[in-house]
């Protein structure tokens, strides 16, 4: 069995049903750690529609958020929900502002990770972020069927 996540009648993924129900579950912990719904609905039917507006709302949300943190364990932990996510937004037509996420974050870092050894780290150049969350996305891309 599979799902379909559609976003205005266009199927944007059909994962197989314990693929769906991680990633819905995932939704659910970003949504509240952004404090912003996903756009995300609820699977009926084996159908879920993507509200596109919401959805392109929080994408950059959680780019953004992810630029700005350079803990190794958070990053760990929500770097395969990005690049899933940057592909159905890439697959809506989501448009994506690198040119300002590829920008230092300044003061706005969170979940920064401290080491006595190494003192405290920072994220990854802007352009090498983006090389590297863009190729995991189209890695998984790949392995995402329509």
């Amino acid at each position: 069995m599979s799902q379909y996540f559609e976003i205005a009648d266009e199927t944007v993924w059909n994962p197989s049903n314990g693929a769906s129900r991680i990633f819905q579950r995932q939704v659910a912990v970003f949504e509240a750690e952004l404090g912003l719904p996903s756009g995300i609905g609820p699977m009926e039917n084996d159908e879920c529609q993507i509200d596109r507006a919401a959805f392109e709302t929080f994408v950059n949300a959680l780019l953004a958020q992810h630029r700005r943190t350079s803990h190794a364990i958070v990053l760990a932990l929500s770097e395969g929900f990005t690049a899933t996510v940057l592909v159905l937004a890439e697959r809506a037509g989501i448009r994506v502002d690198w040119a300002q996420l590829a920008a230092t974050p300044g003061t706005l870092l969170e979940d920064v990770q401290v080491s006595a050894v190494t003192g405290m780290s920072v994220p990854a150049e802007g352009e090498a972020w983006i090389a590297g969350l863009r190729e995991k996305a189209r890695d998984l891309g790949r392995r995402m069927p329509r």
